[in-house]
């Protein structure tokens, strides 16, 4: 019995209280016990917390399920990857690379085949870890439909079309393509080390009136600078994006996505998105999922959103979601609709303590990763893994010119 079952097991009366009044204390006894976190605060848990935790969010947390479809694709094998790449000069194996990157699971898919898949920690390929925020790529992608679907105009429309309790706001002359790049100028802290930061407190607001607490919270919040002329990384920003595609399509956004995508694509299984104090989905978090169907997201995207040959976004929609959209600041890299862009062609959904999809169209690449940094954004795993990444490029750069000899 796998780490993730005995811990479900063992949360069975935290699970039935989920949501109920009065079952609070008993949560945090049966929690408690299991050596699980009992605050909603993951930025501050520990890392035995994390470990135990990441896999089973949606026991410790009410969630809404991703339905999949009856027909799952079926992944070919293709030709083995070598276990060890050569990283910055150095041979690194793929369990050392594990190890330092705490990675719980890794899948490379290249034309749509397995070509390396791994699993540490006690995980394995029918369990599920939650995303953090690769769900942006996600959530951003969902607006593609909502326009292809005639449910939104256009993304240069003002938020307030969609979302108008924002008005008044810092969000007054915010456009959706504004709010997708991250470039609507309101003031945001998202110190992911500070307790008082807007990224530490926005999650727990409650409704008021019936109101949905991203709502209520982020409403609050002024403009520093003139939208679309600074990019500044706002969670609450893509929670935002999730309130706009729920009230423009009047559906939830994990009935919209397992419509749209999760469940014609072929995902595996069914994922859980994790709610918020108000009963929403946390739009910019918290989709658990396999590996495997992380990456399977990865294909979709890379192919340009078809399924069975149509496309469920607009034509050249993710040509421009995963380019530079915004300026971040680092040399040969930017922001897209809530994908972080290399200026090779190359796009990637990125997730808080090392989850993450790769996405290189020019080499028909997806690599799919989770895992448990020791810290939410630590710079040695990031460089690392970006570098691992490049190391994969130009082993099948070499491959091809040896197979063109």
């Amino acid at each position: 019995m796998g780490l993730g079952k005995k811990l479900t097991l063992a949360m069975t009366g935290v699970g039935l209280c989920l949501g109920l009044a009065g079952c609070e204390k008993a949560k945090e006894i049966a929690a408690s016990a299991a050596g699980l976190p009992t605050d909603k605060n993951i930025l501050f848990w520990t890392d035995d917390q994390r470990n135990k935790a990441f896999r089973m969010m949606d026991t410790l947390v009410p969630s809404n399920t991703i339905a999949a479809g009856a027909e799952p694709k079926i992944l070919e094998k293709g030709e083995a990857l070598p276990k060890e790449f050569d990283v910055g000069g150095k041979m690194l194996s793929i369990d050392q690379y594990m190890k330092d990157q705490r990675a719980a699971g890794i899948v490379i898919l290249q034309d749509g085949k397995i070509r390396l898949e791994e699993y540490r920690m006690d995980f394995g390929k029918d369990d599920r870890w939650t995303s953090f925020s690769v769900a942006k790529s996600l959530v951003s992608t969902m607006v593609g439909a909502a326009i292809k679907d005639g449910l939104i105009k256009s993304i240069d429309d003002p938020l307030t079309d969609y979302i108008p309790e924002l008005k008044g706001s810092g969000y007054e002359d915010v456009t959706v393509e504004q709010l997708l790049t991250m470039t609507s100028g309101v003031k945001w802290n998202e110190d992911y080390a500070d307790p008082k930061s807007d990224v530490a407190l926005f999650n727990n607001t409650k409704p008021v009136d019936g109101v949905d607490p991203i709502i209520v919270y982020m409403k609050t919040l002024k403009n520093e600078a003139k939208p679309g002329t600074r990019w500044q990384y706002n969670t609450g920003e893509t929670n935002l994006i999730g309130v706009l595609v729920a009230k423009a399509t009047g559906k939830t956004i994990s009935q919209y996505l397992s419509e749209k995508i999760w469940a014609p694509y072929g995902m595996s299984q069914d994922a859980e998105w994790l709610l918020n104090e108000g009963g929403k989905e946390i739009g910019g978090c918290c989709i658990s999922a396999t590996v495997r169907d992380y990456a399977l997201f990865g294909q979709f995207a890379m192919n340009g959103g078809k399924i069975s040959g149509k496309s469920i976004v607009p034509d050249g929609w993710f040509t421009k979601a995963g380019t530079k959209q915004a300026d971040i600041g680092i040399p040969g890299r930017g922001y897209g609709y809530q994908w972080w862009t290399f200026d090779d062609g190359s796009f990637a959904g990125q997730g808080i303590f090392g989850q993450g999809i790769f996405i290189d169209p020019a080499r028909k690449l997806v690599i799919a990763s989770n895992g448990n940094w020791p810290s939410a954004s630590p710079d040695a795993q990031k460089d690392q893994r970006i570098a691992f990444y490049n190391a994969v490029q130009t082993y099948l750069d070499s491959e091809k010119g040896k197979a063109a000899e």
